[in-house]
């Protein structure tokens, strides 16, 4: 959720839109870029099956001691004999022992990637590696937006700790494969060791708690596949109570994490979750961690999905901070952070993207969550309003897929622009039944799996039966924005039309219906012909069409 605030800051009119220059100065990357964001041969003989982080801050030094076990599977019989592991300077690795053995082994340094001499093992092999690390971690200086260790006080001057490292990586605070493709196939512990007058609260369930000469130790576990950066501490004087959902799939356990001094205000704003699950779960399929359980935590900054321990930092507001994102007023009847972070947990968490260049399916996604749970309370109306709403923080800047293997992302037009295009999919699908259960099949199809944009697309296209492909072209690939232009002959009985400033082949049908009748046109780029009635013409109105899709619509002077 990160380019939020960008979208508040940036608006721009449908018709104010930027379009990609040929000649236009294209972004150089370094090749620490290119270590980050590759699958490189030092890293595709491994697969990640679980992390074993354990983690001690010093508040007063704002320093971190730890250690990191990784256990692997080697999936190639040929391979390099290093491996890749990631740590972000100026956190320093001290020393890298093997398996059982305890064994040292030898590395070097190339920037923020480590590699690590490691034995040849046979292809299938299990193994792991303990890394014990120590340093100084990057601090972030405006969470979420700005990645690192947070180190902050509650407003009774106690301190509140914890991190937020999307698309900066979860290497700026504990060495792994920093990268998104790879996800713990058994999911990962985490250790707190904090002073024992603060909690230490993460991703899953609490498996054990002790106490030693001042100082607590609380570790959590997660059963599940878990993105890198969604493995999070957070630290500080924390109270709880639990209350259970029934979904689904059965009880599903809810946990509440706030400062001791909130709870009042926490427990009434709070109520909100379920609601949340009920309209997600009817949308997207059950959620996708019931053996982990869905955690909400007071975190020092905004918020973020972190799996099953979403952050939330909303103030106890309604809206965004108070205010609305798409200025309907739809947006003030519900807290913005429990419904766009908790979206994540079906797409980020459940379903994440390789590469953060296909960021859109985690964001485009979750942002169209929000219409989605507008739609299931309000009615329809208020969702299309909700949706459309949210065109203003569209800017058309650079392609919403960002490069492949750099560790880049796009255009954070990745939220609302992309939304709006799921909302014309579903639209011109024209089946909300269908829409539905393409959204569940896509939880169910790809459940705790990374994948490409590719597969995505591909999935909606086959299931809809009606080939998208130009559309998600148009959209992610491309910042113009279709405009359908039109006119009547003479006599008004003949509605002519085209797609123009699209993509070659842009096919995106148009149903419209407003309950007193119903039009689909087909458009291409060459001008169509449709004989209408009166009554259609309040379905062919400018304002009806860009209601329900995000293009623009001009009226041409008649050919003759």
């Amino acid at each position: 959720m990160k380019k939020i605030l960008v979208l508040l800051l940036c608006t721009a009119s449908s018709a104010g839109f930027v379009k990609a220059q040929l000649g236009e100065k294209k972004a150089t990357f370094t090749h620490q870029d290119t270590l980050r964001g590759s699958l490189n041969a030092e890293r595709t003989w491994w697969n990640v099956l679980h992390y074993d982080i354990s983690v001690k801050p010093d508040y007063s030094t704002k320093t971190i001691t730890g250690k990191t076990g990784i256990k692997y599977k080697v999936t190639q019989s040929s391979y390099p004999a290093f491996m890749q592991i990631d740590l972000q300077e100026p956190l320093v690795i001290d020393s890298v022992l093997f398996g059982n053995s305890n064994r040292p082994l030898q590395f070097t340094k190339d920037g923020n990637a480590w590699h690590v001499n490691v034995p040849k093992q046979p292809a299938n092999a299990v193994n792991d590696v303990t890394v014990y690390y120590h340093g100084k971690p990057r601090e972030a200086v405006r969470p979420p937006w700005d990645g690192g260790w947070i180190w902050k006080k509650d407003s009774l001057g106690r301190p509140w700790m914890s991190v937020a490292c999307q698309g900066l990586g979860a290497s700026v605070w504990y060495p792994c494969k920093d990268h998104q493709s790879d996800e713990p196939d058994s999911g990962a512990t985490l250790t707190m060791i904090v002073p024992d007058t603060l909690i230490g609260v993460g991703n899953g369930r609490l498996k054990n708690k002790s106490s030693n000469g001042g100082l607590a130790t609380y570790t959590w576990e997660v059963v599940n596949p878990i993105n890198n950066y969604n493995i999070i501490p957070y630290i500080g004087k924390y109270e709880n109570w639990t209350d259970t959902f029934m979904g689904e799939k059965g009880k599903l356990d809810l946990s509440y994490w706030v400062l001791d001094y909130e709870i009042p205000k926490a427990k009434k704003q709070f109520e909100q979750v379920k609601l949340m699950l009920r309209a997600f779960e009817y949308w997207m399929g059950p959620y996708p961690f019931y053996e982990d359980g869905y955690k909400l935590v007071q975190s020092p900054h905004l918020g973020m999905e972190h799996q099953s321990a979403v952050a939330y930092g909303n103030k106890f507001l309604n809206g965004y901070l108070g205010r609305d994102l798409s200025g309907t007023g739809w947006g003030l009847k519900w807290d913005f952070i429990i419904v766009h972070e908790s979206g994540h947990e079906w797409f980020a968490n459940n379903i994440t993207s390789n590469d953060i260049a296909d960021m859109w399916v985690h964001e485009g996604f979750t942002n169209y969550s929000e219409t989605l749970f507008t739609d299931y309370y309000y009615g329809a109306k208020a969702g299309n309003e909700y949706n459309a709403g949210t065109r203003k923080g569209i800017q058309n800047d650079i392609n919403i897929i960002g490069p492949y293997g750099v560790n880049k992302e796009g255009s954070g037009d990745m939220y609302p622009k992309a939304g709006n295009m799921l909302q014309a999919i579903r639209h011109s699908i024209d089946n909300d039944g269908q829409w539905r259960q393409i959204l569940r099949g896509l939880n169910k199809t790809f459940y705790h799996q990374t994948v490409d944009t590719k597969q995505v697309e591909e999935y909606i296209s086959k299931t809809s039966g009606i080939d998208f492909s130009k559309v998600f072209d148009q959209y992610l690939r491309t910042t113009q924005i279709p405009q359908l232009d039109y006119y009547y002959t003479n006599d008004g009985k003949t509605f002519c039309y085209k797609w123009s400033d699209c993509v070659p082949g842009f096919n995106l049908q148009l149903a419209l219906n407003n309950g007193n009748g119903n039009i689909r046109l087909k458009p291409t780029t060459k001008w169509q012909k449709l004989s209408v009635s009166a009554a259609d013409k309040a379905l062919l109105d400018g304002n009806f069409i860009t209601s329900l899709y995000y293009v623009t619509v001009k009226e041409q002077a008649q050919i003759k």
